[in-house]
């Protein structure tokens, strides 16, 4: 998969094992494979692309997938180990109620790798009325038991909930995709450890504009686009003309506090449910030390411990998920909770592109 930081592609090679309903994985293999400048020039402009242009651009980003997985596979030896290939594409547009966009053309990837591809995993939700997001928290459920509680801080953070029957998951606000536009204004892709971030100071005014913003006032189920954080959020905050450091701490702290906020808006009910105690963090901004203390510091209040789980499953767990609903979509069972998106059911979404007979 590819995420809105534009970091690269996640490759994940994962075997599953299901009993008696009770899932378990075993990650092999996994890369992030960076992507070179005019990839992500081109990615990043997507969205102002001519109908013609943005259909090339899906075809030909649909033969570049093809050819980097069938070259992890060489590379890591996997011939013949591989049974399915599971795409999440790249997301371009996203307008719950109307349409998502993932680009990536599924049977250019069935057709130069040989292998099924399953791809499209948001269109279905969307065309029964639901936010077409977030997707994530299925595999959650059936992979990771132990929590109830998980965040996922990528170019958006996102935060689920799962308790007996109910699920509930919807996007916090946008995160690493701001903080690294940030640190590009000093010619840093990102801000290693926060240590830009914890040298500056917060704005208050900054910090109360940020949080007065309607989405946060908006129920979920709900979720946001690239958009917001590039066309609204960033913007808000050069117009305050700081220093990066200050924007840097300005923008950590809110996305703490709103994540601090999003837990409370849950209203869990932690004598009934333990594991809502302690939330399981992923995403590259779980290594981001500055924005995990000062989330640390507000859940704290909420009598909330923060676990940060290996590497790996820190970079990957979004493509483990991925590859678990390209399985799921194989077998013909649900996705996407519908009590987590707010569509008319639960459904069965990916398109699957069959390769060599």
């Amino acid at each position: 998969m590819s995420g809105s930081s534009l970091d690269g592609l996640d490759i994940a090679f994962v075997e599953f094992e299901e009993k008696a309903g009770r899932w378990t994985f075993n990650l092999l293999e996994s890369e992030c494979v960076l992507y070179s400048s005019e990839i992500e020039h081109r990615l990043a402009n997507a969205t102002l692309l001519s109908a013609h242009a943005f259909m090339q651009l899906h075809a030909e980003y649909g033969h570049f997938l093809g050819k980097t997985v069938s070259q992890f596979i060489h590379d890591k030896g996997l011939g013949y180990k591989v049974s399915l290939i599971s795409s999440h594409g790249h997301t371009v547009f996203h307008e719950p109620g109307k349409f998502t966009t993932q680009i990536g053309d599924g049977a250019a990837i069935a057709a130069v790798t040989g292998l099924p591809v399953v791809c499209d995993l948001r269109s279905m939700d969307v065309a029964l009325g639901g936010q077409g997001a977030p997707i994530v928290p299925i595999g959650e459920k059936l992979l990771f038991n132990d929590y109830s509680l998980f965040l996922n801080i990528g170019g958006i953070a996102n935060i689920s909930h799962h308790q007996h029957l109910m699920h509930r998951a919807f996007d916090v606000c946008p995160a690493n995709k701001v903080l690294n536009m940030l640190s590009m204004q000093v010619e840093k892709k990102f801000d290693h450890d926060g240590e830009l971030a914890s040298s500056g100071t917060v704005n208050e005014s900054l910090l109360k504009e940020l949080n007065q913003l309607p989405y946060y006032d908006s129920p979920f189920p709900k979720s946001l686009a690239n958009e917001f954080g590039i066309e609204v959020v960033y913007p808000l905050i050069q117009s305050y003309r700081l220093n990066t450091s200050d924007s840097l701490a300005t923008y950590v702290e809110h996305v703490a506090l709103q994540v601090k906020n999003a837990i409370i808006n849950l209203k869990l009910n932690n004598q009934e449910d333990e594991s809502a105690l302690k939330i399981l963090v992923t995403g590259g901004g779980a290594f981001n030390s500055y924005l995990i203390s000062r989330m640390k510091s507000h859940l704290s209040e909420q009598g909330i411990t923060i676990d940060v789980p290996s590497k790996g499953i820190v970079e990957y767990k979004e493509a483990i998920i991925m590859a678990l609903l390209g399985v799921l979509r194989w077998r013909e069972e649900d996705t996407v909770l519908s009590s987590v998106t707010g569509s008319t059911r639960n459904s069965i979404g990916g398109a699957l592109w069959m390769g060599s007979h």
